[in-house]
């Protein structure tokens, strides 16, 4: 699924996030993948505000400096808007609809879903199956989003010199990843799954059973706490805090003082999230956590969560499997392999 879908060409999985621009290529490799290029480049402040990109000139410029130092030659580009500007829904259709028929029928239904002027939407649809107890009927899952949370990733690319061939929802994309984690679960196979991405201002849960989203829900939540609590505990500018958070350097009261708080308050958020799907659906228990993001490299950060909340968790990593160029490092990759869920099941497109 993708509100632009142009070709099946090799694409490079671009994930915009409010801190960093992330690039990741893929190619095959027997029948698993290898990792060609990756690439995160921190972004200025403020640039992507609320997942809504404030500054495109930056967020491009962004892009262009990831490609080059990555050395990524191809042009193709899968990017992605975020969960909170998109409209899904699942419509009834009739199953013996051709093709035709049925784009003109989601045209007709979409405008019964979707606040906006059609004019001013890019929409998709994909059908899921036969309809539960009614076999001449399908399920079509409808997604709408306004025309300029696309457009804006698609003048970001071209600023980037790359150009847009997919533009896809990050749910679907991190959906499309987590097959690569099934081999790393713990939990039977019919069982719930709770992916909890957790970037720098917000933090996405999305609980899955047998690769399928079943509940999604965003947060304002993120390491961004964490860098505001250095720069004022350290007296640090932002930058300097960030570049701190990473590296390292900080006074030997640090990780008692600051981190091991934030980590408790981490997986408070994390718990507050699934008390949100409880209460929304059948289930009060989940069957495994599984932590993605920026904030997933945190050492120690699985752990904490499961003991508050008394789930088995891991951290996230879809690249685990993969072979890698000899020009990527390993060292770096593993560290920030949790940060790129989204822009491997990008990457992943190439090959649908």
């Amino acid at each position: 699924m993708g509100f632009i879908r142009k070709s099946s060409a090799p694409l490079v999985g671009v994930d915009i996030s409010s801190t960093a621009v992330k690039l990741l290529q893929l190619s095959r490799s027997g029948t698993g993948y290898r990792v060609e290029n990756y690439a995160v480049e921190p972004l200025p402040a403020n640039a992507v505000v609320e997942k809504s990109l404030a500054d495109i000139d930056a967020v491009g410029q962004a892009i262009r400096r990831a490609a080059e130092r990555a050395g990524i030659k191809t042009k193709g580009a899968a990017a992605a808007v975020p969960g909170s500007s998109v409209i899904s829904r699942v419509i009834p259709m009739a199953a013996n609809l051709s093709e035709e028929d049925m784009e003109a029928q989601v045209e007709v239904e979409a405008g019964n879903y979707v606040p906006y002027p059609m004019e001013e939407v890019n929409y998709d649809f994909e059908v899921l199956g036969p309809m539960p107890n009614a076999p001449d009927s399908v399920q079509v899952l409808l997604v709408a989003s306004r025309s300029e949370n696309v457009e804006a990733r698609q003048a970001a690319l071209e600023m980037g010199g790359l150009e847009a061939k997919l533009v896809d929802v990050e749910a679907f994309a991190i959906e499309n990843a987590f097959s690569l984690i099934v081999p790393q679960l713990t939990a039977k196979k019919d069982g719930l799954v709770a992916l909890v991405d957790i970037g720098a201002s917000m933090t996405t849960i999305n609980v899955l059973q047998q690769g399928r989203s079943q509940y999604l829900r965003e947060q304002q939540f993120g390491g961004k706490q964490l860098t505001d609590e250095i720069m004022r505990r350290y007296g640090l500018s932002y930058e300097e805090a960030g570049r701190a958070k990473r590296l390292g350097g900080l006074p030997d009261t640090y990780e008692v003082e600051v981190l091991e708080p934030f980590k408790d308050s981490l997986a408070q958020q994390v718990g507050r999230l699934l008390q949100f799907y409880y209460a929304s659906s059948q289930y009060n228990r989940v069957d495994q956590i599984v932590v993605a993001g920026g904030c997933a490299s945190i050492p120690g950060i699985a752990q904490v969560i499961e003991e508050n909340l008394g789930v088995p968790t891991i951290v996230a990593n879809p690249l685990a499997q993969m072979t890698l160029d000899r020009r990527v490092q390993a060292n770096a990759l593993a560290l920030d392999a949790p940060a790129l869920m989204i822009a491997c099941g990008l990457a992943m497109r190439s090959f649908d």
